[in-house]
């Protein structure tokens, strides 16, 4: 009860207003946005950075840029296109898994679920809205348990995993109790049973993937552990699981095992998990195992809790028949063994299997005629490319006791060690050298930032995007048990560097901008845009990229572009048209430097404000 007093307290504290403050000795601009929950401290908030602001701390930071002053909006002479509102049946629109799209597909091996994108003359050229009563989500770690229910309205869960404890309607807001299919008791407790056999405690195991999320309690309890859990869900008939899990401030897409590759890095986690997540391991070939087999790190361990395992005690319960599962059983357990699996447990209804160190260490493997291993040379080359049944072979190894690839450190130790990509070579161009440079500039980069946006490390981003995230030194000098990154590498990136991202102890994807990103609107609280647009400027419309950012941005985030001074200048232009606020600063080391930085705040809006909206 005392919940749901709290949370209506929250809501009706309209009229506070939180302000982003960038400046320069004595002269302060505010992007102003309302904040429409709890969380807002009000005016306050400016009076007491304005005071508590050491003038010589930004000595060159000036926020009219010096460079380029032609290009100045005024001298342009044109005006910005003002984007109106699309219609609210888009409120939750996902562009690339279009609900009705997605039925004119095969549904065998869930083709339908995969990303179908809309053709050019498809796509909206309009802003999404936001639902009536939208308010920004509760800080972490409350947001981990509520959610407020104006922001995702749909019961159908609360009905339908009502004994499975997913989540329940309180009011005005969903709680989530921490329970999921396979562990109605909590997963807290279910990360404890795994924690007694495989190296959670120790930063061991630090990056994750969750196959067939939920509403992602897994992963949101792994947080305390310092572990960083990748969950993904298709968009079917359970509605919002995936939007549930990132206004938790959970890291999710949407995704499913279907008949592409997934769009992450070899050897990029430490552990995979299945909880009773309904995907066939044994048909196919074994094509689902051998594709988490790619993306799993030399020693990383497969989580399977639910049907089949312990089918004996509980085929009646599952309403299947002892034959239909024991036969289910044995094709994974074949399958485990073709790929040189070690099953290290198997308690109640929970197995894992630990993947082994090398091909020395399975020599069994070697010799198999039934072990088909994939011709492609480049096992990171993933973007729509054909899942196979086929195992993707170890890197070479000179021991039978070296770990495939290069052993990791123990998280945190690896945040900032030289990742074994590196040490290697397996990245062109990215010496040591460039790596440990590449570092330090962004712990340079992100300090400067923080003196611009000082809520960066508060808690008032929780859920932050790097559209073009390179090594992840972007990810690795903000990083925080208040927040998380999702680091996105670009498929026309010149390097693949996201292998060297997970190396890292980091989470993040492979994308192309030119399209939609697998995520629901109003999914992330900063997006960090460093040289997007002069990446994709002969590659696809500024103008699609930008709505994009708006659409997946909730209504008060914040964007960061650095890029150079030309390339933000049309950006400013378009986003003027887009209700967002902007503001030009020169870069960290003086107005000469062609690179600047342009800040953005989305303004809060919601569907029904008077909005004159877009036909579609």
């Amino acid at each position: 009860m005392a919940m749901k007093g709290n949370a209506a307290d929250n809501r009706t504290r309209s009229s506070i207003s939180i302000f982003i403050v960038i400046g320069m000795c004595g002269f302060f601009y505010v992007l102003g946005a309302w904040q429409r929950s709890g969380f807002g401290k009000g005016d306050s908030i400016a009076v007491e950075i304005t005071k508590q602001t050491d003038c010589t701390v930004l000595p060159n930071l000036s926020y009219d840029t010096h460079h380029d002053r032609a290009s100045n909006l005024e001298e342009l002479g044109s005006k910005a296109e003002n984007f109106e509102p699309c219609d609210d049946r888009y409120i939750d629109y996902t562009p690339c898994q279009d609900q009705k799209r997605a039925m004119t597909f095969p549904r065998a091996n869930m083709k339908y679920r995969e990303r179908h994108c809309p053709p050019e003359e498809e796509k909206l050229h309009c802003l999404i809205p936001a639902p009536k009563g939208y308010v920004a989500p509760f800080p972490w770690p409350k947001s981990r348990d509520y959610v407020p229910y104006a922001n995702v309205p749909y019961k159908s869960l609360t009905v339908e995993k009502a004994i499975q404890n997913w989540v329940q309607y309180e009011g005005n807001v969903f709680r989530f109790p921490g329970g999921g299919t396979q562990f109605p008791q909590g997963a807290d407790a279910y990360i404890g049973q795994l924690a007694s056999v495989i190296p959670i405690a120790n930063g061991t195991v630090r990056t994750a993937l969750d196959t067939g999320c939920g509403v992602a309690s897994w992963g949101a309890y792994l947080f305390k552990r310092n572990v960083l859990a990748m969950s993904f869900a298709p968009r079917d008939s359970h509605e919002a699981q995936v939007q549930f899990a990132l206004e938790r401030g959970v890291p999710a897409v949407i995704g499913v095992l279907g008949t592409i590759r997934l769009p992450y890095p070899s050897r990029a986690f430490d552990m995979a998990h299945c909880s009773r997540c309904l995907i066939p391991w044994g048909s196919n070939d074994g094509m689902y195992m051998m594709e988490v087999d790619r993306v799993l790190r030399p020693g990383g361990y497969w989580v399977l809790s639910g049907p089949p395992i312990n089918w004996k005690m509980n085929y009646r319960a599952w309403q299947r028949t002892k034959e239909d599962l024991e036969e289910e059983q044995r094709k994974i357990e074949e399958i485990a063994e073709l790929l040189c699996w070690e099953k290290v447990s198997e308690e109640g209804e929970i197995a894992v299997w630990r993947k082994r160190i090398n091909t020395d260490s399975c020599p069994v493997r070697q010799d198999e005629p039934r072990v088909k291993i994939c011709e492609s040379t480049n096992a990171d080359d993933v973007w729509y490319k054909k899942m196979e049944a086929c195992v993707t072979p170890f890197p070479e190894v000179n021991s039978p006791e070296e770990v495939a690839g290069g052993e990791l450190k123990t998280f945190p130790d690896r945040l900032n060690a030289v990742p074994p990509r590196i040490t290697s070579g397996s990245v062109p161009g990215f010496s040591v050298q460039k790596y440990q440079e590449d570092d330090k500039l962004w712990k340079k980069h992100v300090k400067s930032y923080k003196k611009i946006n000082r809520y960066l490390d508060t808690g008032r981003y929780r859920n932050i995007m790097d559209m073009n995230a390179g090594l992840g030194s972007f990810a690795a000098a903000i990083e925080s048990p208040k927040l998380w990154v999702m680091n996105v590498v670009p498929t026309i990136a010149e390097k693949s560097t996201l292998g060297v991202v997970y190396e890292r102890g980091l989470i993040g994807i492979y994308h192309d901008w030119c399209e939609a990103f697998s995520t629901y609107p109003r999914t992330y609280d900063l997006i960090h845009a460093n040289g997007v647009f002069s990446l994709y400027q002969d590659r696809c419309k500024m103008e699609d990229i930008l709505l994009e950012m708006d659409r997946i941005l909730r209504p008060e985030g914040a964007v960061i572009f650095r890029d150079q001074v030309g390339v933000l200048t049309k950006v400013k232009q378009m986003v003027s048209g887009m209700r967002w606020n902007t503001k030009m600063a020169d870069h960290e080391d003086g107005p000469l430097v062609p690179e600047k930085i342009l800040v953005a705040v989305k303004q809060y809006w919601v569907s029904g404000d008077n909005n004159q909206t877009a036909v579609a």
